[in-house]
C-alpha cells in the first residue's frame, strides 16, 4: 500500500539542498542524494552499501565517528560545532575548488532513525554554510573598520578626541590606585592659521598628517598615546613619566618637529619653518587632581609656551 509512495520520497531525498546520508546499525550507507554525489564527486552506485569510513577514512576517530557512535548506540543526536568542525567532509563547490582541496564550509546533523523490526540507523545532514561564515567574516572585518574609525582621527590616523578621552580615563585610575606620576603633553602647532590662510587647505592637511605621524612614531611604550585634540592641538599621555622625564620628551618632540623642515613664510620663527610649543601637566602621585584639572593646567602650560614666543615647552605641576 506504501509502494505508490516510495518514488516520492525517494525524489524529495535527493531533491533537499543540503547532504543526506543514511546509514545501517553497521555503519554502510544505505541511502546517498544528489547533494552529496554532486559535492563529494561520489555516485550512489559508488557507495551503497560500503562502509561509511572506507568512503571518508579521514572522519574515523574524529567528532563525527563519536556522533555516528552516540546515534546508532546511544540514540542520542548531534549538532556538531561549526567553530570546532568546519569542514569534516571532503566536498567542494566545484571541480576547480577540488584541485584545490577548497572545502565547502558545513554544519553537520546526525540523528538516530527508528526502523520497524531493524536495528537503528542514523541520517547525516551536512548543511552549506559558505556564504553565511563568509558575512559573519565580513561583519566582524565592517565591525573592526568602524570601531577603528570610531577611536582614529579621520585625516591623520592617530587616536581621536574620543579615544583620547577614554585613555585618560583609564590611564587617571591607574596612575591614582598604583601611586605613579601622570604626565600630559598639550601640543600646538605654531601660527597654523597663517600657514593655512598662505598655503591653502590642503597644504594645511598634509602638514597636520606629516607632524602626527612623526610625533606619533616616538611613542615607545604601549601606555603611551598620541591624539589629535582639536584642529591643529595635539594631546600625549605619558603614563609613570615624572616632569623631568616629560620635559625631556616634549624637547626632543619641539626639536623633531623642526627637524621636519616643513617651509612656513608667515612664521615669526627665524629659520621660517613649521615649529610647535608644548605644555606639560604632571599629576604627582601623593596629589592625585581630577582629569579636568589635568588638563587645564597643561592648556595653561601651553599658552604660557606660546606667550613666552612659541617653538618652546612650559611646564606646571598639579596641585
Amino acid at each position: 500500500m506504501n509502494s505508490p509512495r516510495l518514488p516520492l520520497l525517494e525524489s524529495v531525498f535527493c531533491a533537499v539542498n543540503l547532504g543526506a546520508i543514511v546509514l545501517d546499525h553497521e555503519r554502510r550507507i544505505v541511502l546517498w542524494n544528489s547533494w552529496i554525489s554532486k559535492h563529494s564527486g561520489l555516485e550512489h552506485e559508488q557507495v551503497l552499501g560500503r562502509d561509511f569510513f572506507a568512503v571518508f577514512p579521514g572522519l574515523r576517530g574524529g567528532r563525527v565517528d563519536t556522533a555516528i557512535q552516540h546515534a546508532l548506540y546511544n540514540n542520542f543526536a548531534s549538532l556538531l560545532s561549526q567553530t570546532l568542525n568546519k569542514a569534516p567532509f571532503a566536498l567542494h563547490a566545484s571541480r576547480a575548488a577540488a584541485a584545490r582541496d577548497e572545502r565547502i564550509q558545513q554544519a553537520v546533523e546526525v540523528t538516530p532513525i527508528a526502523v520497524d523490526g531493524a536495528p537503528r540507523h542514523c541520517l547525516i545532514q551536512v548543511s552549506d554554510v559558505s556564504i553565511a561564515v563568509t558575512r559573519e567574516k565580513l561583519l566582524r572585518e565592517q565591525t573592526m573598520v568602524l570601531r577603528s574609525q570610531t577611536f582614529s582621527d579621520g585625516l591623520t590616523g592617530i587616536a581621536n578626541r574620543r579615544h583620547f578621552d577614554v585613555a585618560m580615563e583609564k590611564e587617571h585610575r591607574r596612575a591614582k590606585r598604583g601611586a605613579t606620576p601622570l604626565s600630559l603633553l598639550m601640543i600646538d602647532i605654531d601660527h597654523f592659521k597663517a600657514y593655512n590662510d598662505h598655503y591653502g587647505h590642503q597644504k594645511g592637511d598634509q602638514c597636520l598628517i606629516q607632524v602626527a605621524a612623526a610625533l606619533a612614531d616616538m611613542l615607545k611604550r604601549p601606555c603611551d598615546l598620541m591624539a589629535r585634540y582639536g584642529g591643529e592641538e595635539f594631546a600625549m599621555i605619558l603614563p609613570e613619566t615624572d616632569v623631568e622625564q616629560a620635559m625631556l620628551m616634549a624637547e626632543t618632540i619641539r626639536a623633531r618637529a623642526q627637524e621636519l623642515a616643513i617651509p612656513h613664510e608667515r612664521t615669526t620663527d627665524a629659520a621660517q619653518l613649521v615649529t610647535v610649543s608644548i605644555g606639560i601637566a604632571t599629576q604627582l602621585p601623593d596629589l592625585p587632581v581630577e582629569i579636568e584639572a589635568l588638563i587645564g593646567a597643561a592648556d595653561r602650560a601651553l599658552y604660557q609656551a606660546k606667550r613666552n614666543g612659541r617653538n618652546r615647552v612650559s611646564a606646571l605641576l598639579t596641585h
